[in-house]
């Protein structure tokens, strides 16, 4: 889960994180009102779930109220659209209006998970205001790393280095150790996936602050954390998506015309593998739990057919503790409810695996079966391509 940039500072200035001042307006009169409030030069940025705002023209340096006025007029109700957001854009609806900072340099704080180390990783450089993906790529010995200990957390003397690594002396030095370890106890205590303030800045008169912030939450840690559910923007979600995690289901959508439906998360990657061994491409990554009922079947069979890029579905189930009479009682009743035309190809195996073929079988509905991942996969690109054909036709 994903918040905005100012729900982020909000909690970071919770953990003693310095932020800049700012509150957030739905309309430009105020906006004029905040920075009035705040001394005049402020800065207003777009409140969207992604990143390069600034090059989108979603951040504006603003000399006076009536600027800042100006400039929300401008970017409220903006299609914004950056390298991380949908082709359309998103829409924005609200924005930061928050006090101008002399800078004098920009540096990059951040922690994350490292998978492969089983650790957190804390990454500290001094080419903050940059994507760090392609300063790793062509600087890597500018980014500097530690990895917190899974028992211990991070230890000062890591936060000291950490420090070092981003050019800090005197009093800002301190400073940024205290704010590295505040940013890491955030990050544990609200369970982040990632913890990132790019760009922390030095301002010209010594102090440090954070001037973004992103903060995503681990998913499967939220029911520890209502205060954090209730920042939720479900507008800055695809509306699926919205409509999957209603149902427990695991759905993301992708760029195909194969609908997806597996049940586990290694068997829904090795389907959409399969899928494009075949040549055809996967609509979305959909994986129902190995205990999905019959209704959940049902919705995540409805959210598959919703998309207007799917032509036809692939269901892949291994019947452990799914049965297979289950999944076969969804599919017909989401089938017969839905009133779907579309092909349908099912591929499965497992604890009734036979009465599941013959609940099929006997339905008198378009049911086209495989009995196996591979001949399944070929039938339904195959049938995908019939129909896009068709339609274009």
């Amino acid at each position: 889960m994903k918040v905005h940039e100012y729900q982020a500072k909000a909690i970071l200035r919770e953990f003693g994180v310095p932020v800049p001042r700012g509150e957030v307006a739905e309309a430009p009169a105020e906006a004029r009102a905040i920075a009035e409030r705040l001394g005049g030069r402020v800065v207003v940025k777009a409140q969207v779930h992604a990143g390069g705002r600034g090059k989108a023209g979603g951040v504006k340096l603003c000399e006076g109220p009536a600027d800042a006025e100006g400039a929300a007029r401008q970017i409220l109700g903006m299609m914004l659209r950056t390298p991380q957001t949908p082709p359309e854009g998103i829409r924005v609806l609200r924005v930061l209006v928050e006090e101008a900072s002399a800078v004098a340099a920009e540096l990059y704080l951040s922690v994350t998970l490292d998978r492969a180390r089983a650790a957190h990783a804390v990454m500290a450089s001094q080419a903050g205001g940059m994507e760090i993906e392609e300063v790793a790529a062509a600087h890597p010995e500018r980014i500097v790393r530690e990895w917190a200990d899974p028992a211990l957390g991070l230890q000062p003397f890591q936060a000291r280095a950490l420090a070092f690594g981003l050019g800090l002396a005197g009093d800002g030095f301190k400073t940024g150790v205290a704010l590295i370890l505040a940013l890491f106890r955030a990050y544990l205590e609200k369970d982040c996936s990632l913890a990132e303030i790019n760009p922390l800045v030095v301002t010209r008169d010594g102090r440090l602050l954070a001037l973004d912030a992103k903060l995503n939450f681990d998913d499967n840690a939220l029911f520890r954390h209502p205060e954090v559910v209730a920042l939720r923007d479900v507008n800055e979600e695809a509306p699926l998506d919205v409509e999957a995690s209603k149902y427990g289901l695991n759905y993301i959508k992708l760029d195909g015309n194969v609908g997806c439906m597996v049940n586990g998360a290694g068997l829904a990657m090795a389907t959409m593998d399969i899928i494009k061994l075949a040549g055809g491409q996967p609509a979305n990554f959909l994986d129902v739990g190995g205990g999905a009922s019959a209704e959940q079947i049902e919705n995540a069979f409805r959210i598959l057919a919703s998309d207007p890029s799917v032509r036809a579905v692939f269901i892949n189930v291994f019947g452990g503790i799914l049965r297979c009479d289950r999944l076969a009682e969804g599919l017909i009743a989401a089938v017969r409810k839905l009133g779907l035309q579309m092909p349908v190809v099912v591929r499965m195996e497992g604890t009734n695996v036979e009465l599941g073929r013959t609940m099929l079988a006997e339905s008198g509905l378009n049911f086209a079966t495989a009995d196996d991942m591979g001949a399944g996969a070929a039938k339904v690109v195959e049938l995908a391509g019939a129909v896009g054909a068709g339609r274009r036709a």
